[in-house]
């Protein structure tokens, strides 16, 4: 088994899927000559040409409509974002276009294709590249929407998320593309809509994805040196939801606290506060807690950016709440 960083599990699902299957293709800006603004893309346009490897111009717009019109004629187009602060601009084509050709045509147009890129705060980018997508996104009826935050993960979600027929949007994150995991040496899939336990434990359920679930991880330990056991649930893909696992996780604790690097009205963690509190009423000992992004506009300075993100400090104390310490 061996040892890749994020980028380097990405590029092999991209790899190999473009090995499989010769309808698939990568389009973005700078993605080809310049490997990628993250270098994700590494080595790809040597090995599959320029047919297959798209650099495209400064138009989200135009490569995501570009991409899902492709996709309606046969082929499987993953499509780059620098970052989802930039996808924004092709908001119409995957909201409008993407999510509601199959229903608008009948079923007559699949739109099988990824859009894919870094989303949320990296690292003082400011207010305007600093972003969670994930509770617009997730609202859209006819979109997929898949988070990474292992090697091992990003590896089998983007290969199944490629295959599937339907569009996805898969989210990334700027600070993760160096973090490094465990990847096995043959293909393997993880299926879409499938979550995955973390870490085990009995008192207190906490579900987080992307690079905030590392913190419940911090957090889930430091509350074990206090006798606490808290267990770990990432749902992988956010829609659908694995609403299964996540009553199993809380029928268990009788407790929930939901982490996200997003602001708290209107979020994932709101829905899934709503689906416990509705399915399993009987079984909470305690309302569920929600630890997210303060409501502001992400600031640059450094301290005050992390003031804004949910810490470890504050999913600590959200843990013990629910556990009325």
């Amino acid at each position: 088994m061996a040892t890749l960083t994020m980028r380097e599990a990405l590029n092999q699902a991209m790899t190999e899927e473009m090995e499989r299957d010769p309808s698939v293709f990568l389009m973005g800006e700078e993605v080809g000559l310049y490997n990628g603004a993250y270098k994700v893309s590494k080595g790809m346009l040597d090995k599959f040409g320029d047919q297959r490897i798209w650099d495209a111009p400064i138009s989200e717009a135009g490569f995501a409509g570009l991409g899902i019109g492709a996709a309606m004629v046969g082929l499987r187009p993953i499509i780059e974002f620098m970052t989802w602060n930039f996808g924004i601009q092709g908001f119409d084509q995957i909201v409008n276009h993407a999510a509601k050709m199959l229903y608008m045509s009948g079923g007559q147009f699949e739109v099988p294709i990824v859009f894919r890129g870094p989303n949320g705060a990296a690292h003082m980018l400011g207010a305007q590249h600093s972003q969670a997508y994930e509770p617009m996104i997730t609202n859209i009826p006819g979109l997929k929407v898949v988070t990474c935050s292992t090697p091992y993960d990003a590896k089998g979600l983007l290969k199944s998320a490629i295959r599937d027929n339907n569009p996805v949007l898969f989210l990334e994150s700027e600070m993760m593309y160096g973090f490094k995991g465990e990847v096995p040496d043959g293909e393997y899939l993880i299926p879409l809509g499938k979550g995955d336990i973390k870490r085990a434990g009995t008192d207190v359920t906490i579900i987080a994805w992307n690079k905030v679930l590392h913190k419940a991880l911090e957090a889930a330990e430091e509350l074990s040196k206090q006798g606490i056991s808290a267990e770990v649930l990432d749902p992988r893909t956010l829609q659908p939801l694995d609403e299964d696992l996540i009553f199993e996780s809380v029928r268990k604790t009788h407790r929930l606290v939901v982490v996200e690097e997003a602001w708290s009205f209107g979020s994932v963690g709101a829905q899934i506060a709503d689906r416990v509190q509705k399915e399993c009423f009987d079984d909470l000992d305690a309302p569920v807690v929600r630890v997210t992004n303060e409501f502001v506009p992400m600031p640059y300075n450094e301290a005050q950016e992390e003031r804004v993100m949910p810490s470890l400090e504050r999913i600590v104390k959200a843990a013990k709440e629910v556990l009325y310490i």
